[in-house]
Order: C-alpha cells, then sequence, then structure tokens
C-alpha cells in the first residue's frame, strides 16, 4: 500500500440555514468519497435559525476528493464550510506586552505537543518578552505603538500575517486597543483574554480592586476580537473562589493561573476547528 493510500482523517466544520435533511446530506457525501465517520455533532440554533456541525471522518480518498464530494451539498445547503486534516498545526502569530503568563503557557504547550498550533513569531510593544521568545527559538518583533504611529504599527502588523500565513492571532495579555478595521479583518481569526471582573473594575490592578472590594470569585473570558472592546463571542470561561484570607498579590497569581488555562483551551478548540460562530455567540462543540 503506497502513501497515497493510508486512510487520513479530516474534520469538516459547517453552517447554513436550518433545513431538514442536512445531516443526511453531509453523510452520503462523505460515503460517496469513501469516509467513514468517526465522530459527529450538530446544533441548531433556535435564536438564529442556523444549523452547525462537525464531523470527523476517516479515508483513503485525497482531501481534493473529499472537497468534491462535498462541494455540491455545500451549494444546495448554503453552507459556509471547511474541510482540514485532523491535527494539522494552525499557524499562530502570539502578541504580547509585559505580562509573560499567558505566553509563556501557550509556548510551553506547543512545545509539548499538546496545543496544536505552529508559532512562527511573537509580536509586542514592549521589548520586555524578547528573551522569551529567544528561549522557544520564535523570532520576536518589537512593533513599539503610540498615538501617532498606531497606523504604521498595525500595517506593520498585517505585513507580518500575511507574509508568515498566519491563521490566528492571540493576544496573550496585548495591552495595546486594535483598531476597528483591524478588528473587522481578524473577525473569527484573533482571541483574547481578560479578567473576568469587566466592567466592574476597569484600568490598573484590576485585581487589587477586587480584593478591596471582597470578591469572592476570579475568572477569565478568553473571546473572539471585535470593534467592542472585550466584548466578543466568548469562547470560554473559568472562575475559581477565593477568600477573605488572600492578599491582593495571590489574588494576582491565580488571576494569572486562570487567565492562562481558559486561554490555551480556547486556543485549543479554535485550533481544533471545535468554535463556530452563531452572531453575537459561540456554538462550541467538545
Amino acid at each position: 500500500m503506497n502513501e497515497d493510500q493510508l486512510a487520513k482523517s479530516y474534520v469538516v466544520t459547517l453552517s447554513c440555514p436550518d433545513r431538514p435533511g442536512i445531516v443526511h446530506a453531509v453523510a452520503g457525501a462523505l460515503l460517496v468519497a469513501g469516509c467513514n465517520i468517526t465522530d459527529s455533532q450538530q446544533y441548531g440554533s433556535e435564536s438564529t435559525g442556523t444549523f452547525f456541525m462537525r464531523v470527523e471522518a476517516t479515508t483513503t480518498a485525497s482531501q481534493a476528493e473529499v472537497v468534491a464530494a462535498l462541494e455540491p451539498v455545500a451549494e444546495a445547503f448554503g453552507m459556509q464550510w471547511n474541510l482540514n486534516p485532523v491535527g494539522r498545526k494552525v499557524r499562530t502569530l502570539l502578541m504580547a506586552s509585559k505580562s509573560a503568563h499567558c505566553l509563556n503557557d501557550l509556548l510551553f504547550l506547543q512545545r509539548s505537543g499538546t496545543l496544536p498550533i505552529e508559532v512562527p513569531a511573537i509580536v509586542s510593544n514592549h521589548r520586555d518578552l524578547a528573551g522569551l521568545a529567544e528561549f522557544y527559538g520564535i523570532p520576536f518583533h518589537y512593533i513599539p505603538v503610540t498615538a501617532d504611529t498606531k497606523e504604521q504599527a498595525e500595517d506593520q502588523l498585517r505585513k507580518i500575517i500575511a507574509e508568515e500565513g498566519v491563521e490566528l492571532t492571540v493576544l496573550a495579555r496585548y495591552m495595546q486597543i486594535i483598531s476597528d478595521d483591524l478588528c473587522t479583518e481578524l473577525t473569527g481569526k484573533a482571541i483574547n483574554i481578560h479578567h473576568s471582573f469587566l466592567p466592574s473594575f476597569k484600568g490598573a490592578k484590576p485585581y487589587h480592586q477586587a480584593h478591596a472590594r471582597g470578591v469572592k470569585l476570579i475568572g477569565a473570558t478568553a473571546h473572539y476580537v471585535t470593534a467592542a472592546l472585550d466584548e466578543g463571542p466568548i469562547i470560554e470561561q473559568e472562575v475559581i473562589r477565593v477568600d477573605h484570607a488572600r492578599t491582593p498579590e495571590q489574588f494576582v497569581q491565580m488571576g494569572r493561573d486562570v487567565e492562562g488555562r481558559t486561554l490555551a483551551q480556547a486556543v485549543q478548540w479554535h485550533a481544533e476547528h471545535r468554535v463556530l460562530l452563531d452572531g453575537n455567540r459561540t456554538v462550541v462543540f467538545n
């Protein structure tokens, strides 16, 4: 048996207006391509009338043959859809400012093989994290941002995204507001992380503010980037309990741990093609 005849696994993700017959049609098309379905999940959104589906299948057919089998079905049902090899690493640009915890978590998980991403570059508006990038052997791009240079800085970022074939951009505690135009360009292709205190504790030292108010829960939210600051479609959230005995510094450390885990989970689900946009919400197939 030659290499072309070895079974390969693919993941199909799709969304379209909900109507009868979608599952049957997709399964039939995959059968035509000689596929064996190993996992299938679907969801019909009552609020938007949209049907979502994620299917994993194995076949000895080529990716082009599977695409050819699915194209007529996609056209008939008005689908937005993608086909990707299972396990293919998503080219991911990481952006951070001075805090290293989220960036380090992602780089460690990527290197250990548990996060299916490939990181061609790291971008920062400060030089603080250059040593971390060097440790992992990843090119570091220092792009300072001021009110006068913001437009040029974003053009540099666009150039890196294009030249490196970036499919996903992750703001791993990147403390700069991205312009509405760039947010629009990155719709569904950029993930941000922030603490879950918003909008209650804005500005500097949010964990210290929360400690002063005696909060009992610390959490984080990972979401897609939109022009509405910190209000994009939510991918993942996590909370942990705290109490009066914790110091502000412990709040900060615990918060960093939650932020790192939450962002890594969101990136993993995106890279595994488990997240589909449903208006201002997401559908996440676990």
